[in-house]
């Protein structure tokens, strides 16, 4: 394979998406945020009227969603629904059970499944998700589990949102997590498993630069052999 790559998984607010980017900066990899493609899903889904839970008929929307990635003037990913910059709207609490029922479906999956491949075949990636290792891109050249406790998890949800502005209890925000944490692990299509070759970075102790320069490390490892 030509095309340099890093495969990060890990359950939800482990952390994932804050090293993807702070490494596609680093290395100019483009950056692939897996979880805010279903989040665009389950938005789109949300905005229809369509129960989260009610597989056809979310189904029956995927032929309408386009989903694209682009990046601002500072580097920053932008996600677009049908054009629409959904960057915030996504990250809404309200959002957040969408994308974990609509994850768990089958044509889901494999609507972005293709997208995802597309991209890793267009691009040097950093991509984030569930399943990466395992399914999406079983040919990385360095595949990274990420975890931390789940206290630790829905402390720093709990802070984002706040700083969103929402409102949400430290027990809610733990009890969402553990059932998208059973929802991920226990689903029939691509679950939240750690590839066998993959790395265990456990950052519940870990600083942000930390976590960074142990990611960065890895990587240096891995492409000078």
């Amino acid at each position: 394979m030509d095309n340099r790559s890093i495969a990060l998984d890990g359950p939800s607010g482990a952390g994932k998406s804050t090293l993807a980017r702070m490494a596609s900066k680093h290395y100019g990899l483009i950056y692939v945020d897996t979880g805010a493609m279903y989040r665009c899903v389950g938005l789109y889904a949300l905005r229809n009227n369509v129960p989260s839970t009610d597989e056809p008929g979310v189904t029956a929307l995927l032929p309408q969603i386009r989903i694209e990635m682009k990046y601002d003037s500072e580097g920053v990913q932008r996600m677009y629904l049908c054009g629409d910059d959904v960057t915030d709207d996504i990250r809404l609490h309200e959002v957040s059970k969408y994308a974990s029922d609509v994850s768990a479906m089958p044509p889901v999956r494999a609507f972005l499944l293709s997208l995802q491949r597309d991209m890793i075949v267009k691009y040097d990636v950093i991509m984030d998700g569930r399943d990466i290792g395992t399914i999406v891109f079983p040919d990385a050249e360095l595949k990274i589990f990420v975890t931390a406790s789940p206290e630790i998890r829905a402390q720093r949800r709990l802070k984002e949102l706040i700083a969103k502005g929402e409102n949400a209890t430290f027990e809610e925000v733990l009890h969402n997590l553990s059932k998208r944490d059973f929802i991920d692990s226990t689903r029939k299509d691509g679950p939240l498993k750690q590839a066998g070759d993959a790395i265990v970075l456990d950052n519940s102790d870990l600083s942000i630069p930390e976590q960074n320069r142990k990611v960065l490390e890895l990587f240096e490892e891995i492409t000078q052999k």
